[in-house]
């Protein structure tokens, strides 16, 4: 047994229709109507993906990027990290779409394992979306008033960023 992943996802299948059929459920039914409803939200998502991926290669293709954060990059080269993390940072906790997007860009562009690749998958995983979790979980149930939710929320990713990067400096 080298790769226990490799067991996981059978396991699993295996377990569902074994227990749809302890159920005496009509499993292909109802996985025929779970792919008809999957494909509803595919239809109702993918403009606006694409819309985000394509707005994104056009901002971080057009050079604006080094014209509006130009400022930093001495800063960022005496600290010695990579000028092109940091639209992935500021985008981060607005989109986390955008932020993948940026990720996707970078990883083909430098590759998984990288620096500049290993930083952005870690500062992916170390930082929120706050903007948008503070509009969803707040605007779904109604409250007006976010008092100190949303600087708390970009303090974290605030944290999240600096220790991305310095944990990612130290491992690599």
């Amino acid at each position: 047994m080298t790769n226990i992943s490799d067991f996981v996802l059978p396991l699993l299948v295996l377990g569902i229709i074994s227990y749809g059929l302890y159920k005496k459920v009509d499993i292909y039914d109802v996985f025929i109507s779970g792919v008809e409803d999957s494909f509803i939200l595919i239809k109702d998502l993918f403009p606006c993906l694409l819309a985000m991926i394509l707005g994104i290669n056009i901002f971080i293709n057009s050079g604006i990027v080094p014209f509006l954060f130009g400022f930093l990059k001495p800063v960022l080269e005496y600290l010695s990290l990579p000028f092109e993390i940091l639209p992935m940072a500021f985008i981060r906790p607005i989109s986390g779409g955008s932020s993948l997007a940026i990720l996707s860009n970078i990883l083909k562009k430098y590759g998984p394992d990288s620096f500049v690749g290993r930083l952005a998958s870690v500062l992916q995983g170390s930082t929120d979306t706050t903007l948008y979790v503070i509009t969803l979980y707040f605007g779904s149930i109604n409250i007006k008033k976010i008092r100190y939710a949303l600087i708390a929320g970009l303090c974290a990713d605030v944290a999240g960023i600096i220790t991305s990067f310095i944990i990612t400096s130290i491992l690599f």
